[in-house]
């Protein structure tokens, strides 16, 4: 009996032995494939075992085995390989002398064991297994724009993350804030599905649903893509999005903008804020002085209060009143003090102060402000500071010091707070003369324009003694400025021009010579008075004479040499001419003016 035990256990290892050393696929234990890694476009290098050269191995098969079953793709033979047809007929070449099978263009498809099976000298396999890999597309991250509440019972979908034509599937991990996110009852909850796409590549798509609070409104969600590649593990991230988060408001307030001291003038925005969202639905109210109630105002369509120019007036008590319209609630702010700072009008008194030569004058500057106010006076021509304080007193007046005075009351706590009041200053007298004479280089024939300019009190008028359309033009309540429109014939080059400026105290005139352009190389040496120069005082000269050629001037004014006394004068304010060995002296004068 245990003789036969003995020869059946004998035999039955006898019969393993055999049929492994036969080589019958799938009968042999089989050992662990090598792997071997590729991305998908790339070339796989399926080596026939690492210990085996071609002198190996006189025939070799190459197997493709997808679901157990083996199909042959390729035949070596003393060194030539021969592609049978099928999906690989193309793609698949020789290399390393025969013993290394390469396969092109790398698809998802070709994840699967390739075997290799060498028949000489003995009968021997080597089974490899290809993994492709495919890095995703940049993930896309798409919000809820409709938003959620806070209120709500379940988790609601914040975000969607889409990474597409991966392989294989990647994995995808949520982030609030930077941290992780995972799943919680009733908090989180992240669902997870993927399309096969025709080539074989893996498009995720990934929803976050979950319950937020107030406190979620700036939280910033992303989503990252986990996967793999023969060089090792990596990830991509989404853009950070945010989504809308409804909460009812708890509070109230006002906010008044410009921030700071606020003056009349300014453009004024009084507006609510709340800290709920969406904002509750806002009015603003101001105390009435009279009945202390408050009185609604009305506001743009944001709900803004906007005073522009903000006035005194507007100074007072406001507050805000917010109703949540989804829940009723009336919400209510705190009560906030508005101050305009103003300046009202300025006052001078006398409002058309009138003085005579020599005499004193007293100007009173008068302004009210809710704050402390500084007065300045300026003189309106030139800008100067005259005197700091409500009272400019003017002492021994002249003629020259008539004109505008300007008052100026501000407030140096406000910046750009101030208002201002005009004043001119009128000072009896004829006629006072810009400029006594002058000399203009003119072209015959062409259309000329003269000006003259004349001031005093009462207003003086202006008359030319030559033909010509004139206008005049008001400088100031004193001033007046007269335009003559000519044609520079030979007689107005020969006669010159006269303007006579006149008023109820007396006369005085401006002699403009006109001398042709083409003699301003001839060396003549015709004096004249310069703009600039104090028109009314002594001015010396050398006049030309009236025969000299291109010298215009008032016939009256100079005879013909020899010099000698004067025929007539041709303005009250010219009082002698003597002659003298360099040229004439000539002196003007305004009527009572005092000669330099």
């Amino acid at each position: 009996m245990e003789l036969s035990r003995l020869v059946c256990a004998f035999l039955l290892a006898a019969c393993c032995c055999c049929r492994r050393a036969a080589g019958v696929p799938g009968e042999a234990e089989q050992p662990e494939p090598e792997l071997v890694e590729v991305e998908v476009g790339g070339t796989a290098l399926l080596k026939c075992g690492p210990s085996h050269s071609q002198g190996n191995f006189g025939h070799v098969d190459w197997f493709s085995v997808h679901k157990e079953k083996p199909t042959l793709i390729f035949r070596v033979h003393q060194g030539l390989g021969q592609s049978q047809p099928g999906e690989y007929q193309h793609r698949l070449s020789l290399q390393d002398k025969g013993t290394t099978l390469a396969l092109a263009h790398i698809t998802p498809h070709d994840e699967r064991i390739f075997l290799c099976q060498g028949k000489r000298p003995q009968s021997q396999e080597h089974r490899i297994q290809l993994r492709v890999y495919k890095a995703p597309e940049e993930p896309s991250i798409q919000v809820n724009a409709v938003g959620i509440s806070v209120n709500s019972q379940e988790p609601e979908e914040v975000a969607t993350c889409v990474g597409r034509n991966g392989y294989p599937v990647p994995q995808v991990i949520w982030y609030k804030n930077g941290r992780p996110l995972k799943e919680e009852k009733n908090r989180v909850h992240i669902q997870s599905s993927q399309i096969v796409e025709s080539s074989g590549l893996y498009t995720l798509q990934s929803v976050l649903k979950a319950q937020l609070v107030k406190e979620d409104k700036d939280a910033q969600f992303y989503c990252e893509l986990n996967y793999r590649l023969p060089s090792g593990n990596h990830m991509k991230e989404s853009k950070e999005v945010t989504v809308p988060v409804f909460y009812p408001a708890e509070k109230v307030w006002l906010e008044v903008e410009p921030v700071g001291m606020l003056k009349e003038g300014d453009r004024v925005e009084i507006r609510c804020l709340a800290d709920g969202n969406p904002p509750p639905h806002f009015s603003i109210s101001k105390q009435n002085l009279s009945t202390r109630e408050m009185e609604e105002e009305t506001t743009d369509d944001n709900g803004i209060l906007v005073l522009e120019p903000a006035q005194k007036e507007h100074s007072g008590v406001y507050e805000c009143h917010g109703l949540d319209l989804e829940t009723t609630t009336s919400l209510q702010s705190d009560q906030q003090e508005l101050l305009v700072n103003y300046v009202s009008d300025v006052r001078v008194r006398p409002a058309a102060p009138e003085s005579q030569e020599g005499s004193s004058l007293t100007l009173t500057c008068e302004a009210e402000s809710n704050q402390a106010i500084e007065f300045q006076w300026l003189r309106e021509k030139t800008g100067k500071l005259l005197q700091k304080g409500p009272v400019l007193q003017l002492y021994n007046l002249k003629r020259e010091e008539g004109g505008g005075y300007r008052c100026v009351a501000s407030v140096p706590s406000v910046p750009g707070l101030n208002r201002t009041q005009l004043v001119n200053v009128a000072v009896f007298g004829s006629p006072w003369m810009t400029v006594k004479e002058r000399k203009v280089w003119v072209k015959e024939n062409t259309v000329l324009n003269l000006s003259c300019e004349a001031s005093g009190h009462p207003r003086p008028t202006i008359s030319w003694n030559v033909d010509g359309m004139a206008s005049e033009q008001d400088q100031d309540p004193q001033s007046v400025l007269s335009i003559l429109n000519v044609l520079v014939t030979p007689e107005l080059l020969e006669t010159g021009a006269e303007c006579v400026a006149s008023n109820s105290l007396g006369k005085n005139t401006t002699i403009i010579f006109l001398e042709l352009d083409s003699n301003r190389t001839t060396g003549l040496s015709t004096s004249t008075v310069s703009p600039h120069a104090k028109a009314n005082s002594t001015s010396t000269g050398k006049p030309c004479l009236a025969r000299e050629q291109g010298c215009a001037r008032a016939s009256s004014f100079f005879p013909d040499p020899p010099w000698g006394a004067l025929s007539r004068k041709v303005s009250s304010g010219l009082s002698s001419i003597s002659p003298g060995l360099g040229g004439a002296a000539m002196e003007m004068r305004q009527p009572g003016a005092q000669s330099d």
